[in-house]
Order: structure tokens, then C-alpha cells, then sequence
């Protein structure tokens, strides 16, 4: 059995083009179901056991991961990972299974992200020295960090695995590879430059062209985690909503973007979206701020 996962993931990586983030959940979710399996069923799973698999096991997978505390959201992935496993089974070893195809997944509802407001933003900038009053060169990277989320829209992880090279000569359009490796054009604003600029003359190390752009107090590539705890000081020392994080700068980008008149077309090329469905939930933020000024502002709103 193991060997048909180490294929399964290997396809993921190689054919699917997915990243090893998500490549490990899929690998991490089957592995759940097949340690439950041998619960279930009393000895380890062969690959053709996999085809004898009844709705009544999945159903228990599925109570089983409840009873553990595991969120809807955490079993919908699951049962996803799953279901692509199974299709893989039929392609490569003819091991089919049809009740799989008959479980539900859990209605997960899609939350609305809140974008910060602007000026908070903006209050980001003092804080920031502030905090790294001592160390100006980390006060350049974390401010530097924070207009190119907020200016350019991008993910934490595109924006820490962009190099110097990605950005020499100071280009006015960006080349950023999102994920599943789907590359994107992305402009860049002079603010922008102007916060890249000032960090790069005081970065005292990772200076090689093929260096990563963002880099650690011990000159390392800078984590996502590091990335998330700038933005963690940050909401602390300005007293912000728990909300304020990485990917909440770009919420913001798009919600101004939206409200500023971009179309979602333009708008889903931008934020690297494959699916327009996603890009519109931007349309539901925007219309309850206005459904908002629309209750607390017009004259008709309280009759």
C-alpha cells in the first residue's frame, strides 16, 4: 500500500504540478483513512482491499474524524484527498470503488475575509520603527514586506520565495509564480520600489543574485512563520483585530481594487485565481460594506 501512495504523491508533484505543501496534505489525509481502515477492517490494507470499502466504512471515517475534534473543513480536504486517490487506483491498478462517490462532504461555509482598514495600514509603517528602532535594517525588510502584500496583492509564500534576480533593474511588472506553479503577471507600484529600495541598501547580507530577496536576522531565507509573526507584533502594538494577518493585506488590495472599479476578470488574473468563483467572494465583501453605509446612512434605511 505504501508503494501505491509514494506513486500517488510523486503524480501530484510531477504531473499535477502541486505543491509539496499540498502534495504532503494529500499524503497526510490518505494516510489517516488507511490507519482507520485497519482498524476498521482488522489487519493492514492490501491495494486491492482498498476496492471493498462501503459507504458504511467511509461514513465511520468520517464520524470517526468528527469524534476526534477534526474540523469540517479538515474532513471536506480529507475526503477530497481521498477521492483523488481513488481515481489514481482505477487509472494505475484498475482498483475501483463506486461508494465513494456516494459520500457527502461536509458543508463547510465559506468565510468572508474583513480587509483592514487603510489607514491602519498606513499607521503600520511608524510602528514598525518603532519596534525595530534598534535594528533599521529589519525595520526596512518588515516595512518593505508589508507594501509588497498590501501593494501587489500576493500570497505570503510568492512574496517570500521571490529572489533578487526576479527583481533587478527594478521592473514595472513582476513575474510570480503562484501555486501549482501557474505563473502571473503582476505590476508593481513605485511606492512599492521605494520600500524594496531602501531595504535592499540596508540588508547587510543575501546580496547574490540568486538569493532569496527576504531574509532572517541570522541571514537565512526569511519563513512563513517569521512573515506571520512581523504582522503578529504589529496587531499587538497597534491594538488591531485579530484578523490582521499576511492574508489580510491582500484581501485589502483586492477589496480596494473591486471598489475602485476593476473587474473580476482582471481582478482573478491578478490575485491568481483559477476559479472565478473564488475572486467573487470579493463582491460579497464589497456589497455588505455598502449594505452597511447603505443602514447606517440613508434616510430611508430605518423606516
Amino acid at each position: 500500500m505504501n508503494q501505491a501512495v509514494a506513486e500517488f504523491i510523486e503524480y501530484l508533484l510531477q504531473t499535477k504540478n502541486y505543491s509539496s505543501h499540498t502534495a504532503a496534505a494529500y499524503e497526510n489525509d490518505i494516510s489517516d483513512f488507511l490507519r482507520f481502515y485497519e482498524n476498521f477492517n482488522g489487519a493492514p490494507p492490501l491495494p486491492h482491499d482498498m476496492s471493498r470499502a462501503d459507504t458504511i466504512c467511509f461514513r465511520s471515517f468520517l464520524a470517526d474524524r468528527q469524534r476526534r475534534g477534526l474540523s469540517h473543513k479538515s474532513t471536506a480536504r480529507a475526503l477530497s484527498s481521498l477521492r483523488g486517490f481513488y481515481k489514481f487506483l482505477a487509472k494505475k491498478y484498475d482498483i475501483k470503488n463506486d461508494a465513494i462517490g456516494l459520500i457527502s462532504s461536509p458543508k463547510v461555509p465559506r468565510k468572508l475575509s474583513k480587509a483592514i482598514e487603510p489607514v491602519d495600514v498606513e499607521h503600520m509603517q511608524g510602528a514598525i520603527h518603532e519596534i525595530d528602532a534598534n535594528e533599521p535594517w529589519i525595520a526596512a525588510r518588515d516595512w518593505a514586506l508589508v507594501v509588497l502584500l498590501f501593494g501587489c496583492g500576493l500570497r505570503i509564500s510568492e512574496a517570500l520565495s521571490l529572489r533578487n534576480r526576479d527583481i533587478n533593474g527594478r521592473p514595472s511588472i513582476l513575474r510570480i509564480t503562484g501555486k501549482g506553479n501557474k505563473e502571473r503577471l503582476v505590476p508593481v507600484l513605485p511606492t512599492v520600489w521605494t520600500a524594496i529600495d531602501k531595504y535592499l541598501k540596508l540588508r547587510p547580507f543575501g546580496n547574490a543574485a540568486n538569493d532569496e530577496l527576504f531574509r532572517s536576522v541570522r541571514g537565512l531565507p526569511m519563513s512563513a512563520r517569521m512573515a506571520e509573526k512581523v504582522i503578529e507584533n504589529l496587531r499587538n502594538y497597534l491594538q488591531l483585530p485579530d484578523y490582521v494577518t499576511p492574508h489580510a493585506l491582500r484581501h485589502t488590495f483586492a477589496t480596494a481594487l473591486l471598489a475602485g472599479g476593476a473587474d473580476l476578470r482582471s481582478l482573478q488574473e491578478l490575485l491568481g485565481h483559477s476559479s472565478l468563483s473564488t475572486t467573487q467572494l470579493y463582491t460579497k465583501v464589497n456589497m455588505s460594506e455598502i449594505s452597511n453605509i447603505y443602514a447606517s446612512a440613508h434616510p430611508r434605511a430605518q423606516e
